[in-house]
């Protein structure tokens, strides 16, 4: 029996569940674990081979030569390993996120990377974030959090995020049809769509800040946790 606390945060994109779980993961002294992360590290090596995100053959081809490893540094953020190179600062773009969602789809990459992360929950306590942690991957997690807020919401948080990062050219129209897009991509996926966990709490963050956000995360854990 596993004896670690695991805590899944579900969600669309946009939601705030990275900045949210590691929020929280920090306030609790539990492991952060970035899902999102880990399929952009395949998503990027898959690019570097230069495979489309539809060329199933291909990924199904070389997705074993990609060695993927989760490391945690002294302050406890998590560093991606692709074939032992820390590519952690290349994940953060516009494209590996679509990229990742796209491959995200797929069967095999989904059953390539379910026993790491379970691997992870099963050595530590964890928060993890995604889009089927408490449907699929962690269907036993100790508390399940499905945190979302509107689309309109989702799409003001990423265009703030991407133009702090220097982007000038995305739109507020742009990062909203980008939204809805992915919402749909995410929700009608034949493995592992994006859905609320019968058992899990409901959190909608469009009227709360960061703060108030994190507050309720971890109000709803300690009332799940006793």
């Amino acid at each position: 029996m596993n004896t670690f606390v695991s805590i899944a945060i579900d969600g669309p994109a946009g939601a705030g569940k990275s900045t949210m779980a590691r929020m929280l993961a920090d306030r609790l002294g539990y492991s952060y674990v970035d899902t999102g992360a880990i399929y952009r590290t395949i998503g990027l090596f898959l690019s570097i081979c230069g495979i489309s995100p539809k060329d199933v053959d291909g990924i199904t081809r070389l997705i074993d030569e990609a060695s993927i490893q989760v490391e945690y540094d002294e302050q406890g953020m998590q560093h991606m390993l692709l074939n032992g190179q820390d590519v952690t600062g290349e994940l953060r773009t516009p494209e590996m996120s679509d990229y990742a969602s796209k491959i995200s789809a797929l069967k095999v990459v989904r059953d390539v990377l379910l026993d790491l992360q379970r691997d992870l929950a099963g050595t530590r306590n964890v928060v993890m974030d995604g889009r089927d942690i408490g449907t699929v991957v962690l269907p036993r997690a100790n508390v399940k959090i499905f945190l979302t807020a509107s689309p309109e919401v989702r799409a003001k948080r990423r265009l703030l995020e991407l133009q702090a990062k220097g982007d000038k050219k995305s739109s507020f129209d742009k990062v909203l049809q980008e939204i809805r897009e992915r919402d749909k991509r995410d929700e009608t996926r034949a493995v592992a769509p994006l859905k609320c966990a019968p058992d899990a709490v409901r959190l909608d963050t469009s009227e709360l800040s960061i703060e108030e956000s994190a507050a309720a995360m971890e109000k709803i854990v300690k009332e799940r946790l006793g």
